[in-house]
Formats: structure tokens, sequence, C-alpha cells
């Protein structure tokens, strides 16, 4: 509008000032000192279809592809007039046709504010494009490195998340001449986190609450970023219930409200309390739950010997296996109870100062052992099969859930075997008598020897030491040889007892399954020991023989030959002595 105002002459022509006769002259020196690469200034004076026509002060318009002024969203924003910046690519000929390029343009401007912000220590703001090797790639303007171990404080496991986000980052490395640029966004976080740091550490004590971030995650705790310095949130110090691992209550990137337990300004170490913030729950625990009350709770965690009930929010019991049933073995708490379940228990112990509470669930109900104490008097037939064989005796069942040992002593007086299965097979039916109930230790015993008499009792009673026995060898052995009674019992004739003279093994002297007869020497029906003698009975024999060849034809006295008869004859398995002789008359 300027130049449309001027002075012309007749003829038209424009009247220039000196100034913008001066001006123009050095505008025309330019233009004639361009050349290729030149960064210069245009003006926008034709829109073509496929080209924009921009005049630089050149004896030529230049040409500039239209898609050179499309933008992100694919709109082509130019207009006529509009003044732009372009790199003259080329100069073709003497008629000086030149080929103009605005995105070098653009990339030159780049690379020269790059340059200026390098030089003077400042951050530049760019986009994250794509995953390349080793990091990172960042749109600003032109394209720059960022290596993976720049791209955060701590090492990130996923790269991907962070394509299409914008950041400011340091330069750390600039070469212009090989297009060469690395950032680096952990050298800003440390910055910015040594200043927070700084503020945090003047007004961060123990005791205070404060509110911070959670940044990560272990089995042992959270760390939580107060402001520059971390703090360690130990599991231990979340819930005054139980946990099994910091990710049931938290996340990375949480804000939550913890209190200071412990603050090393020395070592800059911080330890964190969440459940401090809330009352001891423990406190005063016994008043709450007395012992033998019964109360409700909530199955929180099963384990192999037992399952855990919250009480209310931080207390918890254990229920151990053996208190879930009176009558039923439990294998595994899985099998009565699942998490989630509502119980009812009842209160068996409490130690608050290790923080246990022992509960019961079978106490919620009648104890069945003190009802089969009433019903199931000693002495008691009953008849049942036989559940379980083991080698310390069998177990018959009595009631549902409840069976009766049969302790392998107590199966007979007499017989002898190393396992009962020898005697006895699973599923048998049999007859027992009950010993004795013991509600306490949940024990019923069970006899079945009892049902019969005890035979040694009466082998007491119709045998004594003196007395001649017959006999089978059931067993010998290097000390001496078995006989067995008629009735089943066993009596021992020691190696001493076989013979008069001296016996080195009893197997030369006597056989099994040879039947003799012997003298009784002891019996204890106690202990259920019969000591006989074969060699006492022999020695007897031999004095009544000698006796009878002494005093053979003398019919005055009673021969010492008659008293041994007596002795070795005169009794039987009955226990009953004969009746003695009359006395002769003194005339």
């Amino acid at each position: 509008m300027a130049n449309e105002l001027k002075k012309t002459d007749n003829n038209g022509i424009p009247i220039l000032s000196d100034e913008d006769f001066a001006n123009l002259f050095e505008s025309s020196l330019a233009v004639n000192d361009l050349k290729e690469g030149d960064l210069v200034k245009g003006r926008i004076i034709q829109v073509l279809k496929d080209m924009v026509m921009v005049d630089i002060g050149y004896k030529s318009e230049g040409l500039i592809d239209i898609d050179e002024f499309r933008t992100e969203n694919g709109d082509i924003e130019v207009k006529i007039g509009d003044e732009i910046e372009v790199v003259l690519e080329e100069i073709e000929g003497d008629e000086g046709l030149i080929v103009l390029s605005k995105e070098k343009a653009d990339r030159m401007k780049v690379w020269e504010d790059i340059a200026t912000r390098c030089e003077a220590d400042e951050l530049i703001e760019g986009i994250i494009t794509a995953r390349v090797k080793g990091g990172l790639s960042v749109d600003v303007g032109v394209k720059a490195f960022l290596p993976g171990s720049q791209v955060d404080l701590r090492p990130v496991r996923n790269l991907d998340k962070m394509i299409g986000q914008k950041y400011q980052f340091k330069i750390i490395k600039f070469n212009k001449k090989r297009g060469n640029i690395v950032l680096s966004r952990r050298a800003l976080l440390e910055k910015e986190r040594e200043e927070l740091k700084t503020k945090t550490l003047e007004h961060l004590s123990e005791g205070m609450e404060v509110t911070g971030i959670v940044k990560n995650i272990t089995n042992y705790g959270a760390f939580v970023d107060l402001g520059g310095i971390d703090g360690l949130l130990h599991i231990t110090d979340m819930s005054w219930g139980r946990i099994n691992h910091p990710s049931e209550l938290f996340s990375v990137g949480d804000e939550i409200k913890v209190k200071v337990l412990k603050f090393d300004e020395d070592k800059e170490r911080v330890s964190l309390g969440l459940k401090q913030l809330t009352p001891d729950p423990w406190v005063n625990i016994s008043e709450r739950y007395p012992i033998n009350n019964k109360v409700s709770g909530k199955v929180v965690s099963l384990t192999d010997y037992g399952a855990f009930v919250e009480l209310e929010a931080g207390v918890e019991g254990l229920i151990h296996i053996s208190e879930m049933s009176w009558a039923k073995r439990v294998k595994h708490p899985s099998k009565l109870l699942s998490i989630g379940d509502e119980v009812e228990v009842v209160i068996l112990d409490i130690n608050a100062e290790n923080r246990r509470i022992s509960l019961g669930m079978k106490q919620v109900e009648p104890n069945p052992w003190t009802l089969l104490e009433e019903k199931y008097s000693p002495g008691t037939v009953i008849r049942g099969r036989i559940r379980n064989i083991t080698d310390f005796g069998i177990f018959i069942g009595v009631e549902e859930g409840i069976d009766g040992l049969v302790h392998i002593s107590d199966i007979s007086w007499i017989q002898k075997f190393k396992h009962p299965n020898e005697v006895y097979q699973k599923g048998q039916e049999v007859e027992a008598v009950v010993l004795s109930i013991d509600p306490e230790k949940e024990r019923f015993s069970l006899g079945i020897k009892q049902l019969t008499p005890d035979p040694w009792k009466k082998l007491a009673q119709r045998c004594f030491p003196g007395m001649v026995v017959e006999g089978r060898i059931s067993k010998v052995t290097d000390f001496g040889a078995f006989m067995e009674l008629d009735d089943g019992i066993e009596g021992l004739v020691h190696i001493s007892e076989l013979s008069s003279e001296r016996v080195e093994n009893p197997a030369d002297v006597i056989k099994e399954g040879e039947v003799v007869k012997a003298e009784v020497k002891h019996i204890d029906p106690v202990e259920r020991k019969l000591s006989l003698s074969i060699r006492s009975l022999r020695e007897n024999k031999e004095k009544m023989e000698m006796a009878e060849h002494l005093n053979l034809g003398d019919d005055t006295t009673t021969t010492l030959g008659a008293a041994l008869r007596q002795k070795l004859s005169g009794f039987d398995m009955g226990g009953s002595k004969p009746a003695e002789e009359p006395k002769k008359s003194e005339e």
C-alpha cells in the first residue's frame, strides 16, 4: 500500500527516495549472491492444485510441492501473501529457474533451535514415535534417539506404552553434521527429584502423616514416593490383619496416606506404616472375646493344619484341624470349609502378646465322647466291623466316626502273632468287650480276649509246683524248649532243666512235636510264666526206682519209693491230691 502512494514521473515510473533506492540496491545484490542451499525468505504469490509458487525476489519464482504445506491432520494450510522461509535447492540453466523446499527450511530452523538449546542447556519437547533397538525414537522436529537407560529413573519393562506420549527432554549429545541427537528424560527427572527431595527432607520427621505414590511393589512390601525420596511400607505394617501379598491392597500409581515410623536422615531411609493410622484391634482383645464364648467369623485362609477365621478387621483366629470335628478324621480343612464361609466357633485360648487366638468348631456341638461314656460302660459287649488293621491292633467301628481300638495284646490270652492281619481281615465283623473310654483323649479301648476267661487263672488254680504235666514241644530254642499244654498255654523248659547232664544244644536232646512229661517248677499267672523241668522229673524217677530196690520186701515202713510214686503219679491236671494212705497201727 505504501508503494502505491509513492510519486511517479510522467511515464508512471515510481520516484524512489534515497532510502528506498538503497534498500532496493542491497536486495538486488543479495539476490544476485544467492546460491544453492541458502535459507531465504519468500512470499506466496499463487496456490495451484499440486504446487505453490513463491517469490524470493529472484528473476524467477520458485515452486514447492503442496504436500510440504500439509499438516499432521492432512489439511493444507497455505494462502497467497504468506511469508515463509525456504531453502534454495537448485538453480537451473541460464533462465534462472529455481527449486525451493519448505521442509528443508523447517529442518534447518529446528537444527538451529536445537543447537541453541543444547548450548544453553535448555530442555526440548518431543513426542515418542517408535520403539527402536536400544531405546525409543523421538520427534523433536527432527528424529532423535532416547536410550532405554535414559527413559526413567528405574528401568521401564514395557517401552511400547510410552509411544505417542509427549515429554520434556534434556539434550545429552548433539552432532549436526552426522544428524545425531541423543536425549535423556532420566537426567531431567533426577534433577526434579533432587529438588523435591531437598524440600521433603526439610520437613520430614518421625510420627508425621504424609501422602505418597506407590512406585514399586515387592513380595515384602511397597516403595512409596514421598516427593524425591522413597519410603518402604513393609508388608507387616500394612494391616493389622493377614496379607499374603502387598498387591492385595495396592497397585503401582496409587496415592496413599501413611505414617513415618522411622527416619534416618544420614542414610536417607524412611520406614512407613499404614496400619498405625488406625487403633490396634488387639488391645483389650481378651475383654471382647472371653474364653469359651461363641462367636461368628469368616474363613479367610486354609492351610494343611487348619483354617484362619476373621473375627473382625485385623483380628484372626485359627481353627486347628483337630478342633473341627468330634468324630470325623479331617484330612484337610477344605473337606469341611471354604474361603468366605461364615462359621460359628468357640474361643479356646488367647495369646494377646503373640496375637494368636485358638478357635474350636467342634465345641459348638455336644461332645459325643461324653455321651459315649454314658452309653458304653466297661464290660459292655459290642459288635462291629473292622475298619482298619495296624501293626499294633485293630480298629472296630462303634458308631459313625468313632472307632474302638483292640490292642494287639488284648486280642488273645495265649496266641502269639506278629501282626493282627494273621488272624483278622478288614471288614470282618467281630465281638469285643469295652475296656475303657477316655473322652478327653478321645480313646475307646476294646478287648477280644476278655470275652473268655483267662486260662492262666485257671492254670494257677489247678496246677502247682511239683505237679507232673504232659504236653507237646512246640518250639526249640538255643536257651531251651517250649512245651504246649492241652489248653494252649506254653511253659519253658530251660536248657538247664532238660537233662542231668550238661546240654550244649537243646535240639540234640529234644525235638519239636515230641510229647513229653515235665515237673512244674514255678507258675506266675500275673507275668504269665510257667517254668517246667524234665531233669527233675527224671531224677525223682531214678530216686524212686533206687528206693524201691533198697526196700524190696520190707512191709513195716512207708518206703521212699512209695512217697516218690505218690509225687510222680498221684496228681492230675484237675489239681486234686490223692487220699492219704492210712497209717499203720502202732501195734
